[in-house]
Order: structure tokens, then C-alpha cells, then sequence
């Protein structure tokens, strides 16, 4: 579908990549990867055709089409959600409006037994390629298909007539895939989509684009989410680019042979250079040897040097030693928050014992950023209590942090007033960890972009001596490399903490507890996030914090019992609220395929020239139309919903 050949940028002349060709086939699913600033978000941008590439050419078939998600930059204004996402079939809205043009048109043509002009033959084709066109597009599902792509992005029904310019800045980007997903462009381009996302939201993202029609090219640091997705992944290093065939797992095990190849390539040929030009050196003015020292000289010249990527040294971060805590870390004993009249939490309770690994999990807005707060201390309740612990120490990062850092100061001396103690060294090796290196380290705070802060605000927690550390997203703005040191750091810590975040490989092995906020309060899960999201967390949305301390006195074959009896009667009771919905949809379904067989068979009249002979035919047959087209849009919608209260209850 669309071919590079021999692309290359740079910018401010240092090259980005050089000579780079491939070709994008029909269901590809291929990751962009490499280091930062390597041109991976540029080269993206350049298939988009949202900028020129410096050489090279690019070549597309004449159906192609694109869709470019930015990492960020995304505004919408001045229209509802609905209306907003529903710009993207205004060729439909066209199509549909000239049908209704086209139909009067060649009703007041229409006389008797007349037989049919040209200009009436003429609009009937038109009307027919009109039809094809909207059934092809699946115009008449239009209102279904928004709504379930905004649920299944987290959207809410009473989201659909607020304003857009109400919604945050990661809505704001949900907004933007909602209309991509909804365009279904032959090619889809998405940077960093699950920035923007909550695991809920994430995991349906992941199974939508499973099954999309097109081809996928994607940019992201979510290595879970590329495994499960893409085929083919493109490397770009040191200006070239590599190809390799699988998913991201596989690419980075060939990535580890590869580099050991090449290593030992690169070490043999250094070592061949170095012995001639010593050879050189010694023997280039000697009259015997001169001749061969010269040939040898011409040999290193035309000699192609293998280029390798700068070496990454392993980075291993210690946090700083913290007095032990007592048994239990912290207590929530009856906690009501509200804002105004909206209630987020009522008198929810909670234990965070030492040894806790908690990941605190829940959709959007369900009120985990605020429940952090409140754990962190920083957030007003309204009633209830919070009790630290004996000797807790809390180290919190939120994710506007990064606004509270001093502007005045440079990179380095906001560490360096955290650490006076440490070395220079020692403050740059963690500044490296965190893209942070050679003379970066002296810009002011004043220059540096939200990313920016936002991991400089990392590295500054992370010299805080803390027993209790509280991360609200922390991965945003990291890229492989500073997520994993970040994470083997983590490994290596002693104390207790509690991380927001969506990015399912960064906790898979750091997590022991589940907390999940859902719509009765919180429902605490002892296990992995893994685990949770497997399935195994199926607990009754009554059971509360009290009873969960209770059943942790119980023995290990008592708790193992009592689980699956709860996992049991939780499938009973989900099996009777499923049953009478499935039954609904089996009937929707019947209802919704004679309507659309009876539409089509009104379709095809209007395409017969003899329908027209018959002023009362034709009148009668518009009418039934238009019913069945409102009909039919009711029994959409009415499936879509029934579909989310199904996956709904699933989800609980």
C-alpha cells in the first residue's frame, strides 16, 4: 500500500536516518522502535505526510488512506463529544442528504406510464452507487458504532452532550483515536497512544485493534501492549534501520544475538584497524616498506566501519535506607471525599500493612489520583480518618509535581539541594538514567518541557529517604530504558508503595495487592495485577476492607475454600443478570435482521424505473423507508446498550 524509498532527515544538520526503504502491506502490524530521539515520531510523521522528508520518495496505492495520532498537541472545541466524533462521516451525512435529494428528484419525474428519460435513468444509477456507497460504509450504523467506540474509550452516555473544550487533556487525546477508529483508514498511525489511557480502556484499545482491518504502525513503550499486536518490527539505530519479523518479544531476542554478532564484528575489525594503522605508522617512511604501509593505508580508507549504537551501561539505583515502620504503614477508617455535590468516595476504608505493593487500579475518573492524595496526605476528606503508621516516612509523586520544582535551578542543583552528600557522579549516573546526560544537566528548570520535569521529578524523589513511596503514573514520560531502571530499583527496595499506573509490564513484577476503585467502593485483591486481570479477582462487590482483614486471620486451606465459594456464587449471580440481557440481544438481533432485509428489498424498488409509474407506490414506499430507517436506528442503539451493560457486569 505505501512504499518509502531511500528516506532520509536531519535536523539541524545531524542525520535522523539515511537511505531508508520499506514498504507497508495490506494488514501489517509493525512497532517503530528505538532510543530516544532516534526519528522514530519523525519518520511517522513523514508516512502521515505531515512532513517532508529531506530525500527519497514515498509511494502509495490510489485507495490508500492515512490516520496520524500525535503524542500529544490535540485540542477540540466548540462542539458536544457526539457531534465532535460524528465529523468524521460528514461524506456520509452528504451522501445521505442527496439521497433524499435524488429521491424527490425522480419522483417529481415521474408521470404515469411514461418511460423513463435519460436524466431519470440517470439519477436511478446515481441513487444505486449512492446506496452502495452508504451500505459499504455501513452508514446506517453510524450512532451504534460511536457509542460503543466512546464506552469502550471510557466515555460515559451522560459524556455525549458536554462540550469538548470541558475535557482534560488525555480526553482530549481519546477524543482524537475515537475519530481515527471511526474513520478506519487503510493505514493507522498511532504514537504513544496508551499515554492517554486506563488498563480498562487500554485492554479494550488491544482487542479492537486485534481485529482491525487495516494496517497498524505503531509507536509506544508499552511492550505488553506491542507484544500482543504487532508482526514486524522496524529498529531504528545510528540513522539506519533494521527489520525484524515477530512481535517485540521476539524482536528483542533477535536484537540480543544481533548486538552479540555485531559486538564481536565491531571488536575484530578495531582490533584490525589498530594493528594497521600501527603498521602504517612505523613503516610509512621506511623505503622498503613504504609501498605496503601505503597499500594498507588504502585498505582502512575504503573500509565500510561498523557503527554501533553507544553503549548503555547497566544503571543500578539504590534507594536511600529509611527507618523500619511499624507493622501497619497506614489506615483509612470511614473516609467520605466530595466535590461539591459529587461524592468520589463514602466512607471507604483500607490497610496498607509493611510489605505492601499495592497497584491501585480503576477507570478513569473513578478517583485514583484522588484516593493517592488522600493516602499521601495531601488531600482534604470530609469525614472518616487517616492514621499513618509508627516511624512512616511517605515519598509521593503526583502527577503535576513537576510544576512545584524551582525554576531557577539547573538540572543538577535540584538534586544536588535534595543530596548534597552525593557525588557529582552519582547525580549524573541518576540524571542518565533519566535522558538527563553531558551538558543537559546544566539547563535551567525554567527550559525544560512537562516531560521533562516530570522525570527530573522522579529522579529527585528518588534521593528522598522513604519507607512508603506513592507513585501517581509515573511511566508517562519514561522511555524503556528509564522505566526498567525504575523498576529493577523498586525490585531492590525494602519499604512499602502504592503505584497509579496502566503499564502492565511495569507492574507485573513489582505488585503482591490489587486495589480496585469500582462503583461500591474499593475491592482489595491479595495477588499479582496479573492475576487480577486474568480473572481471579471475581469477588462479590459487597465484600469491604473489614471483611478482607477478616479472612487473612483464617488458615491458608480456609481462605483457598472460602475463595472459591465466593468465586462460585459470584458466577450464579453473574449467570442470572446475564441470561435475561443475552435474551434481549438474541431478540434485538432477529428484529434488527428483518428490518434490514425489508430496507433492502425498499432499496432495490427504488432502483426499478417501473416503481415509479405509481405516485402512491413510491409515496407509501418512502414513508416505510424513512420508518424503517428510524427503527432501525432505535434497535441499534438499544443493542449497543444492552452490549455494554453486558460487558458491564463482566467487567465486575
Amino acid at each position: 500500500m505505501i512504499s518509502l524509498t531511500n528516506i532520509s532527515k536531519q535536523f539541524v544538520g545531524t542525520p535522523l536516518f539515511q537511505d531508508v526503504s520499506f514498504h507497508i502491506g495490506t494488514g501489517d502490524r509493525i512497532a517503530l522502535v528505538g532510543s530516544n530521539g532516534t526519528g522514530k515520531s519523525t519518520l511517522m510523521k513523514i508516512i502521515a505526510g505531515y512532513l517532508d522528508a529531506d530525500t527519497g520518495t514515498i509511494t502509495q496505492s490510489r485507495f490508500t488512506t492515512s490516520g496520524y495520532l500525535p503524542q500529544d498537541g490535540v485540542y477540540h472545541q466548540g462542539k458536544t463529544l457526539y457531534d465532535e466524533v460524528a465529523t468524521v462521516f460528514q461524506d456520509i451525512t452528504s451522501l445521505q442528504n442527496r439521497l433524499a435529494d435524488i429521491s424527490r428528484e425522480i419522483q417529481n419525474r415521474t408521470h404515469g406510464g411514461d418511460s423513463p428519460s435519460p436524466e431519470l435513468v440517470e439519477l436511478l444509477e446515481e441513487l444505486g452507487n449512492i446506496q452502495h456507497t452508504i451500505e459499504h460504509r455501513d452508514g446506517y450504523t453510524i450512532d451504534a458504532r460511536i457509542k460503543q467506540i466512546l464506552s469502550g474509550l471510557g466515555f460515559a452516555e451522560n459524556d455525549l452532550k458536554r462540550m469538548t473544550e470541558e475535557f482534560s487533556g488525555g480526553w482530549q487525546m481519546r477524543i482524537e483515536i475515537a475519530k481515527l477508529l471511526l474513520l478506519e483508514p487503510t493505514v493507522l498511525l498511532l504514537d504513544e497512544p496508551t499515554n492517554h489511557l486506563d488498563i480498562e480502556s487500554l485492554q479494550w484499545l488491544e482487542n479492537y485493534l486485534q481485529s482491525y482491518k487495516g494496517s497498524i504502525i505503531l509507536v509506544s513503550h508499552d511492550s505488553r501492549f506491542l507484544d500482543n499486536i504487532v508482526h514486524r518490527v522496524i529498529e531504528i539505530s545510528v540513522g539506519k534501520v533494521t527489520f525484524f519479523t515477530g512481535n517485540f518479544s521476539s524482536y528483542l531476542k533477535q536484537k540480543e544475538l544481533r548486538d552479540g554478532q555485531m559486538r564481536a564484528a565491531y571488536e575484530q575489525q578495531q582490533q584490525l584497524i589498530e594493528k594497521t594503522e600501527q603498521f602504517v605508522s612505523r613503516f610509512r617512511y621506511d623505503k622498503r616498506r613504504a609501498r605496503q604501509a601505503q597499500s594498507r593505508l588504502k585498505v582502512l580508507e575504503k573500509m565500510e566501519r561498523i557503527e554501533m549504537e553507544g553503549s548503555e551501561k547497566a544503571v543500578s539505583f539504590h534507594f536511600p535506607e529509611a527507618p523500619r515502620p511499624g507493622r501497619v504503614i497506614l489506615e483509612l477508617d470511614g473516609v467520605t471525599k466530595s466535590y461539591g455535590l459529587h461524592t468520589v468516595f463514602h466512607k471507604v476504608s483500607l490497610r496498607v500493612d509493611r510489605g505492601d505493593r499495592i497497584a491501585l487500579l480503576g477507570v478513569n475518573g473513578a478517583g485514583k489520583s484522588t484516593l493517592a492524595r488522600i493516602i499521601a496526605g495531601s488531600e482534604r476528606i470530609q469525614s472518616g480518618e487517616r492514621r499513618p503508621g509508627h516511624n512512616v516516612i511517605i515519598s509521593y509523586f503526583s502527577q503535576n509535581l513537576a510544576d512545584a520544582l524551582d525554576p531557577e535551578l539547573t538540572i543538577i542543583q535540584t538534586l544536588d539541594t535534595i543530596a548534597p552528600s552525593a557525588s557529582q557522579r552519582e547525580l549524573r549516573t541518576l540524571l542518565g538514567c533519566f535522558l538527563f546526560s553531558g551538558d543537559d544537566v546544566f539547563k535551567p528548570v525554567s527550559v525544560l518541557s512537562g516531560g521533562e520535569k516530570s522525570r527530573l521529578a522522579i529522579a529527585k524523589m528518588l534521593l528522598k529517604p522513604a519507607n512508603f513511596l506513592i507513585f501517581d503514573e509515573p511511566t508517562n514520560h519514561l522511555d524503556a530504558r528509564s522505566k526498567a531502571v525504575l523498576q529493577q530499583s523498586m525490585l531492590k527496595y525494602s519499604g512499602s508503595y502504592l503505584i497509579v499506573s496502566h503499564d502492565r509490564d511495569f507492574l507485573a513484577p513489582l505488585i503482591n495487592k490489587v486495589i480496585s476503585i469500582g462503583k461500591t467502593g474499593l475491592d482489595v485483591f491479595p495477588g499479582s495485577v496479573d492475576e487480577y486481570l486474568s480473572g481471579t479477582h471475581h469477588k462479590a462487590d459487597e465484600q469491604s476492607s473489614v471483611q478482607q482483614h477478616a479472612s487473612e486471620k483464617k488458615s491458608p486451606s480456609q481462605r483457598d475454600k472460602e475463595r472459591k465459594r465466593v468465586e462460585a456464587e459470584h458466577r450464579r449471580h453473574l449467570n442470572t443478570r446475564l441470561k435475561p440481557l443475552k435474551d434481549k440481544q438474541h431478540t434485538l438481533e432477529d428484529y434488527i435482521s428483518r428490518a434490514e432485509t425489508r430496507k433492502a428489498e425498499i432499496e432495490a424498488a427504488f432502483s426499478d424505473p417501473q416503481t415509479y409509474t405509481d405516485d402512491g407506490t413510491i409515496q407509501n414506499l418512502h414513508i416505510e423507508h424513512d420508518q424503517i430507517t428510524a427503527r432501525l436506528d432505535a434497535l441499534y442503539s438499544e443493542w449497543a446498550e444492552t452490549e455494554e451493560m453486558l460487558e458491564g457486569i463482566s467487567k465486575e
